[in-house]
């Protein structure tokens, strides 16, 4: 099965696929830490690779930038490609005094200014929320490995440069971290009856303006990576 954006045959994706923003981190991520990592897409420079990690099959790939990219991605890996969880890894911004640049950061819920759910055409507003086991995974898997982590409310935003920012009426509603890929990701797994988790990295500091290099964010999170690819393992 091939679609306009992945060119892969059966069975060349695994069931859990991770999926950072930049596909040279999914790169990074299959030369680095998967056994027997082969190349099953490089459409539109998007890399994808399957391999083994601690004797289970995993799948990296790159999301791209923002909710439409995201959209496009994880709905035909889930849709197309039978593909049963997706955990993003990727970077975030923060508010929060108490959260530094490394620190990781695991998505409840994910709030919007997007339109995208307005294609369900739904009467109300829907909640776009991580998988509870995963979630519960992700964590235990962080306290065996001693990472400092938090988890809560996420603002997806669907616009880097904008004029709204992350300010005192999200911090107010408990919403300190920002990005721009969880909603859809949450809305398709929901839609589509599949698993979805975002474990972020902080990269950005917003009260303090430190930012982590280009260089940090594709190669230094290696706890976002090591977390996520042994919660992989344990989803078997």
């Amino acid at each position: 099965m091939t679609t306009p954006h992945i060119n892969a045959k059966p069975g060349d994706i695994a069931r859990t696929v991770l999926m950072p923003g930049d596909p040279l981190r999914a790169k990074f991520i299959a030369e680095t830490y998967l056994e027997d990592a082969k190349l099953f897409n490089e459409v539109r420079g998007m890399l994808g690779y399957t391999g083994f990690y601690e004797g289970v099959q995993v799948s990296v790939m790159g999301s791209g930038m923002g909710i439409p990219s995201m959209g496009i991605y994880s709905y035909e890996l889930f849709h197309f490609f039978d593909v049963e969880n997706i955990i993003r890894i990727g970077t975030c911004g923060t508010n929060n005094e108490n959260m530094h640049i490394g620190d990781l950061f695991f998505a409840m819920g994910s709030s919007t200014n997007s339109n995208y759910a307005h294609q369900y055409s739904l009467s109300g507003t829907i909640s776009a929320i991580a998988d509870f086991s995963l979630l519960e995974t992700a964590v235990q898997t962080a306290r065996e490995e001693d990472v400092k982590f938090f988890v809560g409310n996420i603002a997806c935003v669907d616009v880097f440069y904008s004029d709204m920012k992350l300010g005192p009426e999200w911090k107010k509603m408990g919403v300190y971290v920002v990005d721009m890929e969880s909603y859809a990701l949450y809305l398709n797994a929901a839609r589509l009856g599949k698993k979805a988790l975002c474990v972020t990295t902080v990269s950005d500091e917003h009260y303090s303006g430190k930012r982590a290099s280009t260089e940090e964010r594709q190669t230094a999170f290696v706890n976002m990576m090591k977390v996520a690819l042994k919660t992989a393992v344990k989803l078997g």
